[in-house]
């Protein structure tokens, strides 16, 4: 069991040591967190959504930026898309499971706002519908994938796809950068960390 473990943890080290020496990827992040730091100037909303680990990614990003991450300081306007379970259930049963992200993009995103569109595939058709609403109301949509990018590589603007293919390595990943985009924006918004 201990060797289990240990590769394990090599696994999730090589993994981010992949993404460390990817300088386009990097190059990538830090575009993101730029047009993050644009999109709460102008007093815009980022939200989030994907499926299973990926919502609960969604939902832990959304939290460090509308709670905190370091510092006490004013809400930012983030949210997780799937956190009301009433509207979830009633889209999924009157129309189907494709369209609980969409309508909710529809509804609350609004030109120059930003959509993280999470999956370690990059082909889930709920998350590809929700792409295609905010590419067509003018928002940002940057895209956490795995390695490929699945279909969603042509449909973001800016793409984290991790280099890897096991789902757990890239959701470990994708909380590492995800982490990285929260602490810098927030300490370019409201001042470095104490």
């Amino acid at each position: 069991m201990k060797q289990q473990i240990d590769h394990i943890i090599s696994e999730s080290i090589a993994t981010k040591q992949a993404v460390l020496a990817d300088a386009a990827l990097l190059a990538t992040v830090e575009a993101i967190t730029k047009s993050m730091v644009g999109v709460f100037g102008t007093d815009g909303k980022v939200l989030f959504c994907g499926n299973g680990g990926s919502a609960a990614d969604a939902q832990h990003l959304a939290a460090e930026l509308s709670g905190r991450f370091y510092l006490n300081r004013p809400a930012l306007f983030a949210e997780a898309l799937h956190v009301n379970s009433s509207y979830l259930t009633a889209v999924a049963n009157d129309f189907s499971y494709e369209e609980i992200y969409a309508r909710m993009v529809q509804a609350a995103g609004r030109k120059g706002d930003m959509l993280i569109a999470i999956s370690t595939s990059g082909n889930s058709g709920n998350i590809l519908k929700a792409i295609e609403v905010a590419k067509k109301q003018g928002m940002i949509v940057v895209g956490f994938t795995g390695k490929t990018g699945g279909k969603m590589k042509e449909m973001c603007d800016f793409l984290v796809n991790i280099p890897s293919t096991d789902t757990p390595r890239i959701q470990e990943s994708h909380i590492l950068i995800g982490h990285i985009i929260c602490q810098i924006v927030e300490a370019e918004i409201f001042g470095k960390k104490q």
